[in-house]
This record gives structure tokens, sequence and C-alpha cells, in this order.
């Protein structure tokens, strides 16, 4: 399951894990609804792997989206150990997201 990523535990999350995806979406956002549940999906199918995906409600934690220079959503910013490494604006498939995210765990 993605975490829910806000002002107050976005410290945390940086921290958990070596890379991190960050989702930035909002409720009324069509193309935010159809990113979900890739990411949903992203997220259980590499639950054993040193990977956090968290979602970044940026009406309700504006704060972080104002941090990564969030100007669209969909927006998905990877990290690692902190750094952005990569940044994707839009829909994109799994099998795009997930060749990604194997670059970083290698």
């Amino acid at each position: 399951m993605a975490l829910e990523v806000n002002n107050e535990n976005l410290a945390e999350v940086l921290a958990a894990k070596t890379i991190t995806v960050l989702q930035f979406s909002a409720e009324w956002c069509g193309p935010c609804k159809m990113l979900t549940p890739v990411m949903l999906k992203l997220a259980e199918e590499n639950s054993d792997k040193d990977l956090t995906i968290g979602k970044v409600n940026v009406d309700a934690s504006s704060e972080i989206g104002v941090k990564y220079g969030v100007r669209n959503i969909p927006t998905l910013v990877f990290l690692k150990d902190g750094v952005e490494v990569e940044r994707t604006t839009g829909v994109q498939s799994k099998e795009a997201l997930q060749t990604k995210i194997n670059a970083l765990l290698n």
C-alpha cells in the first residue's frame, strides 16, 4: 500500500528507505485517479525492496509541493537517499515506472 505523505511525516518517510517515489496528486485530478492504482500495484509488487512509494495530496500538503517545485499533477519525484534523481509528469505505464525503479535499485 502506498503511504500517505504529509508535512508531519515527510522526513520520516524519506529516511525509511534508500529509494522513495513521491506521487503528487489531488482528489479532483482525473489523471491522478488513473495513476493511483498503478502506484498501488507497484508498491505491492515491490514491498520486499528498499523502496517507499508515497502519495502527497497537494491541496492538503501544499508545502511539500512547493518544496519540490511541483507545478503540474500528477508528478512523480524519484529520490535516492533523499535527493531527487528523476521526475516525470503525467500518467505513465506500470512497466515504464518499474523500469525506472529497477534502475534506481541497482
